[in-house]
């Protein structure tokens, strides 16, 4: 294979933005190793009390994770966002006012590999999230399990970042005078097997539990497609059926995370690494879907929205698409 090299007069900028990334990347695969590590590497040095102290913070700080975070605006102002927005570059586009006064559930299509337009759209303020939504913010659905980490919690916390569980959720669409937008990355982490260039395979037949949730609470769905999500990372091919993918399958089942064989760039080369590829995301942020409350939804009620949300994002989809690059031809195959 022959190695394509980065050249060496690039400006400042340009390493900026790929530093930016680097770090966002390291975060999410490997700072929660590392920091669960130096806890208990803590523990064994003379700097012991400090594990020992923040093992009682932990205890005494449970259940914030799911009662709203504890978000750090000056964490989501940094200039490294707009560095990092800037890399690929990432766009957040608005087709229709969002009521402050209500509270919602925005669905977010695809996952992708990482989901980086979710992030940079919705932890920081980077694309104007709060100029074009006045009155809103932001929390994004993560892993409990990652809520686990010692140290990593607080980090993620600071970001907007709440477990996804219903408990969490639930928190938020509670609050009475509106204001809350909880963004899912609905096909989740088995989602992430299917995130390579060129595709457009949904996981949303089976999945109608953020349309329960929105009708117990009264709160409004919301589609969002992010164009190019998938276009950042090439994959290993794992067509379902093989024993790759059911090796990740039966992982992602009792790991609760998926382990896709992603690969791209590097950072002083473009021919191999798990530096994402530098492809425009656009996010679009599509028409509310006004939703009553209903704490107890009949199955047929349920059906109904969901299919709405379904359509309302096929929808969303075929009328962008063409302004982002993909074929007409292309359509969205739900799963």
């Amino acid at each position: 294979m022959k190695i394509q090299f980065a050249p060496t007069d690039l400006p400042l900028t340009r390493r900026l933005q790929m530093a930016s990334v680097l770090q966002w990347v390291f975060s999410f695969l490997g700072l929660a190793p590392c920091c669960i590590m130096m806890f208990f590497v803590l523990m064994f040095t003379r700097f012991w009390l400090i594990s020992v102290l923040y093992a009682i913070w932990f205890f005494l700080d449970w259940e914030t994770p799911s009662k709203g975070g504890r978000r750090f605006h000056f964490l989501c102002h940094l200039r490294v966002w707009d560095y990092m927005r800037d890399y690929f570059p990432v766009k957040l586009v608005k087709t229709a006012d969002l009521d402050p006064g209500k509270n919602y559930i925005l669905g977010f299509h695809p996952h992708g590999v990482l989901v980086a337009g979710a992030f940079i759209n919705f932890c920081t303020y980077a694309t104007g999230f709060r100029k074009l939504f006045p009155g809103l913010d932001s929390f994004l659905l993560m892993l409990p399990l990652w809520f686990r980490a010692p140290f990593f919690r607080d980090y993620i916390m600071m970001a907007g970042l709440i477990p996804s569980d219903k408990e969490s959720a639930s928190y938020l669409l509670r609050r009475q005078g509106g204001g809350n937008a909880v963004v899912i990355a609905v096909g989740g982490a088995p989602e992430a097997l299917d995130a390579r260039p060129g595709a457009f395979t949904i996981l949303l037949a089976n999945k109608k539990g953020f349309v329960k949730l929105a009708m117990e609470h009264g709160a409004h769905l919301v589609p969002v497609f992010s164009f190019g999500e998938n276009e950042l990372f090439d994959q290993v091919e794992n067509p379902r059926g093989t024993w790759l993918r059911w090796i990740q399958d039966k992982l992602q089942s009792i790991m609760g995370i998926s382990l896709p064989l992603f690969h791209a760039r590097g950072v002083f080369q473009y021919s191999f690494g798990i530096m994402p590829y530098r492809k425009p995301i656009n996010t679009v942020v599509g028409q509310p879907i006004r939703v009553e409350k209903n704490e107890k939804p009949t199955v047929e009620e349920l059906d109904t929205l969901h299919q709405l949300y379904t359509e309302e994002l096929s929808q969303l989809f075929e009328e962008h698409k063409g302004k982002y690059g993909v074929p007409e031809d292309q359509h969205l195959s739900f799963v």
